[in-house]
């Protein structure tokens, strides 16, 4: 599928954009001053046990706690075939002061801390190691049942003697050999066996395993049959990932390239203007019509307009088009904007039940080739579209971008006539509360303006109200909602 990744390394920052057509599909940002969690390997401490909501908080050297779900503490009922056997209560699973070992499954989100899990997975290119099951999984995107049994066994047959842990095999595994899985086999279980050991003597609190920074697992996870170049702008990090490739991902070695040329490389690829693309609250589509999206910290909302598409037969040709061209577009932003969650989608009313099923086959069509978990519920009676798509890590805009210090993050400002009339309030306020011989107003440039045009009138009556003069000054730095009232 003519699929390219580009690795844009500074010392900062490490940028990786998937593209595919000359589009970019997905964008991975990893700060050197903020690395992601998820698949960390700590040995925690538990801080408060919470029967009332089955929880615990657990400490692994965080700023905040992190929280651990008794659904998540992997206790050795839950390994049972016995399906009656239920969940014990947390509080008969731990206790305060208690050291556990913990994997990150989802990096802290907004005011969320990390949330936690006992059942430790480790990641290799090929499989990924579960020393705490019993049972060998196959990646759902293996579909041919016999292929499905075919792997297991080969796998069951590979593991040494003795070893007891369990293990899922990834999509990648399905054309391996017999030697590049009992490669994957033989490293995971040495990595394993090496975190118990630190475990053993390390002091709550410790990290014991890291997971690999973006631009390894890069090759890990990201790179498929339809990868046909890994561009790196960086000389070393080329070198380190050939040397990464070398040992445990020899199918991606003829596909590392590095880039010396002058222009930046996601410049010349047009990523970057994809980036600032993905940070505009509307997308707009080919035929006219445009897509808004909206991200809140319960859900996501995306929202279909018609825009200025006008072409097609008939109204309804119009709305089913559009709604066909958003359909993918979305799919396409879900990945750009590494969005999870639950989200809305509000397609433009359809009355065709032909046109509903053609759209939602088509979102579910363009959903196939995303890699993370996802699930869409279809139309509900109100014509919304429900999905969720699994979140594991901050979305883009929470990665690059902060809340506006000037709204506060509601994504609009009180007017300048509002903050006029609140300082009139104000000044009303002091005047009854203080004696002072004179009120200054300070205040932005467009509400000053705001006082000396159509609400000239206004100062002057509070002044014959007040008895006192009222002076006004222009504060540069504030901004249009920021006021003060000074007694002189």
């Amino acid at each position: 599928m003519n699929e390219q990744i580009l690795i844009n390394v500074t010392p900062q920052e490490t940028r990786v954009a998937v593209m595919e057509m000359g589009a970019v599909l997905e964008l991975h940002v990893e700060r050197s001053s903020n690395r992601g969690l998820v698949g960390n390997v700590y040995l925690g401490r538990v801080g408060r046990v919470l029967p009332g909501m089955q929880s615990a908080f657990i400490e692994i050297g965080l700023s905040r706690a992190a929280f651990l779900h008794v659904a998540e503490v992997w206790a050795g009922q839950k390994h049972s075939p016995d399906k009656s056997v239920e969940q014990k209560p947390i509080e008969k699973l731990l206790h305060e002061g208690q050291s556990i070992l913990v994997q990150v499954i989802k990096d802290p989100i907004g005011s969320k801390g990390a949330r936690l899990s006992t059942q430790i997975s480790i990641a290799g290119r090929l499989l990924v190691y579960l020393p705490g099951e019993h049972h060998i999984g196959i990646s759902q995107r293996i579909e041919d049942e016999a292929e499905r049994e075919q792997l297991r066994e080969k796998v069951h047959a590979l593991m040494p003697p003795g070893e007891t842990g369990g293990f899922i095999v990834r999509t990648v595994a399905e054309t391996a050999t017999d030697e590049e899985l009992n490669e994957d086999i033989a490293y995971l279980i040495k990595l394993w066996r090496g975190i118990v050991e630190q475990s053993a003597t390390a002091a709550p609190q410790t990290l014991l395993y890291q997971d690999l920074d973006l631009a390894h697992r890069v090759l890990r996870d990201l790179v498929t049959s339809d990868t046909e170049r890994i561009i790196i702008d960086s000389r070393e990090t080329h070198a380190r990932l050939r040397g990464f490739a070398e040992r445990y991902t020899r199918s991606a070695l003829p596909l590392l390239e590095h880039y010396t040329g002058e222009r930046p490389l996601l410049d010349l690829f047009g990523a970057e203007d994809e980036i600032d693309k993905a940070l505009q609250r509307r997308v707009d589509l080919k035929s006219g019509g445009y897509v808004i999206v909206d991200q809140t910290e319960a859900l996501t909302t995306i929202d279909v307009n018609t825009g200025a598409f006008v072409s097609g037969r008939s109204f309804d040709d119009t709305i089913f088009k559009t709604n066909l061209e958003a359909a993918q577009t979305i799919a396409r932003q879900l990945r750009l904007r590494n969005l999870g969650g639950i989200i809305i989608v509000d397609f433009i009313d359809m009355d065709n039940d032909e046109h509903k099923q053609a759209v939602l086959a088509e979102f579910n069509k363009s959903m196939q080739r995303d890699r993370t978990r996802w699930s869409i519920s279809g139309f509900s009676p109100l014509g919304l579209v429900e999905m969720t798509r699994k979140r594991t890590r901050e979305s883009l805009a929470h990665v690059l971008c902060e809340v506006c210090p000037t709204c506060d993050g509601r994504g609009e400002i009180r007017s300048a006539q509002t903050v006029c009339y609140e300082i009139l309030r104000e000044v009303t306020r002091s005047a009854r509360s203080f004696d002072a011989k004179e009120y200054r107003i300070l205040a932005s440039q467009s509400v000053i303006d705001r006082f000396l045009d159509e609400e000239a009138q206004s100062l002057t009556m509070l002044e014959d109200f007040i008895g006192k003069p009222i002076s006004l000054s222009v504060e540069t730095s504030y901004t249009q909602e920021q006021y003060d009232v000074i007694l002189v």
